[in-house]
Order: C-alpha cells, then structure tokens, then sequence
C-alpha cells in the first residue's frame, strides 16, 4: 500500500534526514543541515510548493520535486557540509591557529568574554 497525502504518520526522508510531516514545508525543510528559513522558503519557490503547507499534506510528487531541488541545488547540505566544517576546523587546529587553539581548548572561538558567560562552550567542570 502506498503512502498517500494527509497521512500524518507519514515519513518523508530528505537527504537521509527525516523531515517532520506535521510542520509547515519551510520549517520542516531546516532539520536539513545547511538549510535555514530563507533557503527553505526559496525550495518551495522553485518547486512551486506553498511554504505554509504542511509535509503531511504534500503529494508524492511534491516531495519528489523537493527532494530532487535538494538533491540538485548550488549549495552543499548535511554530510558533505559537516565533512567540510569538520576539515575547516581540523586546519585551524593544525595550523596551529588561535581560533584552532580555542576550539582545542573547548572555549569560546570569536571573541566573547569568558569570565562569566560561554557556559555551553565550556561545559560543567566535574
């Protein structure tokens, strides 16, 4: 049996990445790594697919052409993108940078002050 449209128990898969069907397209579109509201909001655009419908309501073809926009866009999501932010940061660390320093030292990379905030950088010390 296949899947048809208005099936809130659906799941719709992106880029490996499963897409929440009770959300509206342009928000659920930004559990894609490397996809915010704007580009999520151009997807649906090109596609031709109202960013304000939710998945569960989207044919099958609709999301075939969301996927294919994803799949076929200009810019780099989810694994290659972490992949390449991961290398980003390895060279800053190889180099020997003061950025790679602090992001060895688990501190704060641009600039903030930590004599009282960055708690999530430095995490709790036990």
């Amino acid at each position: 049996m296949a899947s048809s449209a208005r099936d809130p128990k659906r799941v719709v898969r992106i880029e490996n990445v499963t897409i929440p069907s009770n959300k509206h397209v342009r928000i659920a579109l930004t559990a894609i790594y490397g996809i915010g509201i704007n580009r999520a909001t151009e997807l649906c655009e090109s596609v031709e697919v109202s960013p304000h419908q939710r998945i569960s309501s989207l044919s099958d073809e609709d999301i075939e052409r969301l996927r294919d926009a994803v799949k076929n866009a200009d810019f780099i999501v989810e694994g290659n993108l972490r992949r390449e932010v991961a290398t980003n940061i390895k060279r800053l660390k190889d180099i020997r940078s003061y950025r790679g320093a602090r992001h060895k030292q688990g501190l704060p990379v641009r600039g903030q002050k930590t004599k009282t905030n960055a708690r999530t950088r430095k995490k709790r010390k036990s």
